[in-house]
């Protein structure tokens, strides 16, 4: 007989609730190794009498049963509650213990999670805003100072104390004492990071045309938890699924591309890059492309948008080798428009992540005209992780052979220049 049933002494160890035995009569005579170190090979024989006695669903693998089984801690051998690996203490006895995710989950960006309560006072700030604001004239270099230093969890935490103190919004402040690019910029500081990329995402699809680059800036190369929280609050402040606005904003193939992204279904960061996954997604891109005649968009949209950064890293490199060409042609010649652009985003996001950022701020700045609304976002949005932006800062300088500061300021005026300069940290 196989009993599934805990020991007390390891439930006692583990916090695991006794479970009923499990009798499995025509193999009560046989030895089944499923010792804690053979989890993953589970005899087929015992997994197909686990069928006829746990409700298993039939979605599950054989392969997923031989770690996991579906059974609930407070109404044994209902398949309803959690996933539980099996591990034994000889070979007739079987301890169900708690599941570890395989591939733990990438945790969201600063100022992306639930909202935190921190150790940190917010009230002087928020008197100094009110002061640079009130009255006759605005303190702009007041502003400035008090907006570009603040980390995601600070800016929340200030933004609430404002409006605590004062029963005015911080955002519709700033918006009737300033204006123009000045405006945007301290509006984004204000708002912070997640905000932020809502209000963009919503300003950038209503009205005629969509700023398709705004769209790449925010939803591509981003985890799981970050587009959650993205999708969340876009509905939260304007009522409307994201999902659903990009269906009506975005055009056949683009739209399709732009949903399996929103989906969030990329494989975590934590989860290591698998060989013969790889050559099998480099074999199907190349079919998909220059193995045929014509191209199977879509596939190479779901590879690019379903894999992690060391996964598509691994594809280009691998993608070299074969067809000693690289990748990005390959996108190149086969693709056009917003889809090329957002597939060379993915890809080079992944690839070296800080140069391809270093590329955007300079493709914000160069030729005719700044790209203004473009310079604001991607410098404010690198600007919340210093770690980041220090490599940023450091990509650009290795690419193009200045400073970024000496960059922006040469491309931006006044209070506008001083409050980008602020918030990449040069002196202003």
């Amino acid at each position: 007989m196989v009993n599934l049933m805990a020991s007390s002494r390891k439930a006692t160890a583990s916090n695991t609730p006794l479970l009923p035995p499990v009798n499995i009569p025509h193999l009560s005579n046989r030895t089944v190794d499923i010792s804690s170190n053979k989890e993953d090979i589970l005899n087929r024989e015992v997994i197909s009498s686990l069928r006829a006695i746990i409700p298993l669903p039939s979605n599950l693998l054989t392969e997923d049963i031989s770690n996991h089984l579906l059974l609930s801690p407070t109404a044994p051998l209902q398949a309803n509650m959690a996933l539980l690996p099996l591990s034994t203490t000889n070979s007739h006895t079987a301890v169900i213990r708690p599941l570890r995710p395989r591939h733990m989950p990438t945790p969201p960006s600063a100022g992306y999670g639930p909202p935190q309560i921190i150790q940190w006072d917010a009230n002087p700030d928020a008197q100094g805003l009110r002061k640079a604001m009130k009255g006759f004239g605005t303190d702009e270099k007041a502003l400035i100072a008090i907006l570009s230093n603040k980390d995601p969890l600070q800016i929340d935490t200030l933004r609430a104390a404002y409006e605590r103190a004062h029963r005015r919004n911080l955002v519709s402040d700033i918006q009737s004492e300033t204006s123009s690019w000045f405006e945007k910029a301290l509006v984004q500081l204000a708002r912070g990071p997640l905000l932020s990329d809502v209000h963009n995402l919503h300003e950038a699809m209503s009205g005629p045309g969509t700023k398709e680059l705004v769209l790449n800036d925010i939803l591509l190369g981003r985890s799981n938890a970050d587009l959650q929280a993205i999708k969340s609050a876009y509905y939260h402040t304007f009522h409307d699924k994201l999902e659903d606005v990009v269906k009506g904003d975005l055009s056949m193939k683009t739209e399709r591309h732009f949903l399996i992204v929103l989906a969030a279904n990329r494989a975590e960061d934590s989860a290591p890059v698998d060989p013969r996954q790889v050559d099998d997604d480099v074999m199907q891109i190349y079919k998909a492309t220059e193995g045929k005649l014509g191209t199977d968009e879509i596939l190479v949209c779901s590879i690019l948008s379903k894999r992690n950064d060391n996964q598509i890293r691994a594809i280009a490199h691998t993608y070299k080798q074969k067809f000693n060409k690289d990748l990005e042609k390959v996108i190149k010649s086969e693709f056009s428009g917003h889809m090329e652009d957002a597939l060379l985003f993915q890809l080079r996001h992944a690839t070296d992540k800080y140069m391809h950022a270093a590329k955007l701020l300079e493709d914000s700045m160069a030729g005719m005209g700044t790209k203004d609304h473009l310079l604001i976002a991607r410098v404010i949005r690198f600007h919340w992780d210093r770690n980041t932006l220090a490599n940023v800062k450091g990509a650009y300088q290795q690419r193009y052979g200045r400073s970024l500061g000496s960059r922006i300021k040469g491309e931006t005026s006044g209070d506008y220049r001083r409050t980008m300069l602020a918030a990449i940290g040069e002196p202003w």
